[in-house]
């Protein structure tokens, strides 16, 4: 599936077919963005520079942390469809996102995925981004999230997710800087670890837990937050405290999956759900319920489902964070029995046993344990956030975010230790929102 090494290019990932991921040893250059897009489209797809081609590029701006690019050819005779099965996607990293995201890990997800038919063609790295096949299909919004067809579908697709893809283990990746570079600065709290001990205290943070996981990544975000001011530390080693607390409290709760954990998504968004168009279906499914598939596998690693299941839920209300919009108890059921009817018919397809499962007790469980981590993305995106408010150059207010991130976290730790009542405060939207049945 992979395209092979061309021109000399020698560096590459190996796919399942032992063929390397082309490597392209050029940079995205946003500041010429169009010109830089071009020369790294031409270098995979030369024909393109045929007299009858007209190459343009398309920019979607649904993400927060990269510059994502589609790139079509319209030449003459070819309808939208035919432009369409031929267009690439240039993603291109943000800047100083290494330190967020391990990207080797990345095309491993990606390839991985892709052997498992869950993802499209991955064409070539460069040296700031990748480039992939195009999708067809309809991106979705926050407020189509919410429709119970697409919730759906949804949930039918993150099971297939959990179910099929292993989870492989490997040291977490890291970008370790002692001093600034790119607005990046190194972390107090590691300052003193050699290498070894610096990777033990990454990959340890959750004993029992093979590495990565949505632990380590987090641990991994502490230790690269910015530490310039005394408020800086102090903010770290605040956060720290809550990562250890959270660990002691939810990484040993009991989950699906080996040790708990199942390929997880980490970033279900609605710009990251596709509703896939009829036609394309391989396996002519003509029913009235819409398929979607996943786009983009940067924070993809073995994780808790039911983090996963939270995550996605929060991002119902979008970047607005708009908590009147969370999924009710109702609405989180239904996700929840479509997710472990499919999983358990996946799961009996891929090993059967023969053994009956007693579904109603495994929604009911789940359910619980998304009650439990419901507060978890708060912590894990509002550490994000105070990252890339130092080191993204998207516009976007990173800081507020964090804020209000970071006070779902700790809104929903003054529910559960009881705080917020024994203050005689209200409380707060989104614990109201989450609360609600119908």
């Amino acid at each position: 599936m992979a395209v092979g090494r061309e021109n000399g290019h020698s560096k590459g990932e190996l796919n399942g077919d032992d063929h390397p991921i082309r490597y392209i040893p050029l940079s995205y250059d946003g500041t010429n963005s169009e010109e830089s897009a071009l020369r790294l489209v031409l270098s995979i797809r030369p024909d393109w520079q045929s007299p009858d081609s007209n190459v343009e590029f398309i920019r979607f701006t649904d993400g927060i942390t990269n510059t994502l690019l589609k790139a079509v050819n319209k030449r003459p005779g070819l309808s939208k469809n035919d432009v369409d099965n031929e267009a690439i996607l240039l993603r291109a990293y943000g800047n100083g996102t290494d330190v967020i995201i391990d990207r080797h890990r990345e095309t491993q997800n990606h390839e991985l995925l892709m052997r498992n038919g869950l993802a499209p063609e991955l064409l070539a790295r460069f040296e700031n981004g990748m480039m992939y096949r195009f999708i067809q299909g309809a991106v979705t919004q926050p407020e189509d999230l919410r429709k119970p067809e697409i919730y759906r579908a949804v949930a039918r697709r993150l099971a297939e997710w959990h179910a099929i893809v292993p989870c492989i283990s490997a040291r977490t990746g890291h970008s370790r800087k002692n001093s600034r570079v790119d607005g990046f600065v190194g972390s107090a709290l590691d300052s003193n670890l050699g290498d070894a001990e610096f990777q033990l205290a990454l990959d340890g943070v959750a004993p029992g837990k093979p590495p990565p996981n949505v632990w380590t990544v987090m641990q991994k975000w502490i230790f690269a937050l910015p530490t310039d001011t005394e408020a800086q530390r102090a903010r770290q080693a605040e956060l720290q405290q809550e990562l250890k607390r959270l660990v002691s409290e939810l990484s040993h709760r009991p989950g699906l999956g080996a040790n708990g954990l199942v390929f997880a998504h980490c970033d279900l968004l609605s710009g990251n759900v596709i509703v896939l168009p009829k036609s394309q279906l391989s396996n002519g499914d003509k029913s009235s319920e819409p398929t979607v598939t996943f786009i983009d596998y940067e924070y993809a690693t073995p994780s808790p489902a039911a983090f996963d299941l939270a995550n996605h839920f929060a991002e119902w209300g979008g970047f607005d964070c708009d908590f009147s919009v969370l999924p009710t108890r109702a609405q989180r059921r239904e996700f929840i029995a479509e997710y472990i009817d499919s999983y358990f018919s996946l799961l009996e397809k891929k090993r059967p046993t023969g053994a009956a499962v007693d579904k109603a007790a495994e929604i009911e469980q789940l359910h619980q344990e998304v009650d439990h981590y419901r507060g978890v993305p708060g912590l894990y995106w509002g550490i994000w956030a105070l990252i890339q408010a130092t080191i993204s150059e998207i516009d976007f207010d990173y800081a507020s975010y964090a804020e209000t991130r970071l006070g779902e976290y700790y809104a929903w730790r003054a529910e559960m230790t009881g705080a917020r009542e024994k203050s005689g405060q209200d409380m707060p939207l989104r614990e109201r929102r989450w609360a609600q049945e119908k």
